[in-house]
């Protein structure tokens, strides 16, 4: 069972099952934290199903999926998380999502640093990895402000980033 992680100014959250098939009212319950109403956004909705099945089949997987962004104020403020436990040669992808009222604080880079700490502190992980469309110029520098570098093309137009542990 993953643990909450505290950075300086927020609270991240392991997604369970639990938070996965909860309403509102019940997720905000579960986080104890203000769930705003344009949770979730469009790309984290999409996304619940799969994770939801990946803990449903491997509850021991908790942390390699989903995890709720909770500001300083205690309002979910946006997602992180990975695609799924690292691969065999060790590589973890992770990705980011903070809502529209959230952005330009630096919250989406404070929990991407986070969590790349956290996925190195599993022995089985030697890189980690994320995907960003260049046009999102915002999403480029999280990346480039948590340490990672481009390292090619990625997945439908977008440039895939890596972080080696050796980097840190």
């Amino acid at each position: 069972m993953a643990e909450e992680v505290a950075t300086a100014r927020l609270r991240l959250v392991p997604a369970t099952a639990a938070h996965l098939t909860a309403d509102s009212a019940a997720l905000a319950s579960l986080l104890g934290a203000a769930v705003p109403d344009a949770w979730p956004p469009e790309t984290v909705e999409d996304a619940i199903p799969t994770f939801l099945s990946w803990l449903t089949e491997d509850p021991a997987s908790e942390g390699w999926n989903l995890w709720y962004i909770v500001s300083p104020d205690g309002v979910l403020a946006g997602s992180c998380g990975f695609v799924g436990r690292p691969s065999p040669d060790g590589e973890a992808e992770m990705g980011y999502a903070v809502l529209p009222a959230f952005r330009g604080r630096g919250y989406a880079t404070e929990a991407a640093a986070a969590l790349v700490e956290w996925a190195f502190a599993h022995p089985a992980v030697t890189c980690v990895t994320a995907q960003a469309d260049p046009a999102n110029r915002a999403s480029v520098r999280v990346l480039e402000k948590a340490g990672f570098v481009p390292d090619g093309a990625g997945d439908e137009g977008c440039v895939r980033f890596v972080l080696w542990e050796r980097n840190l």
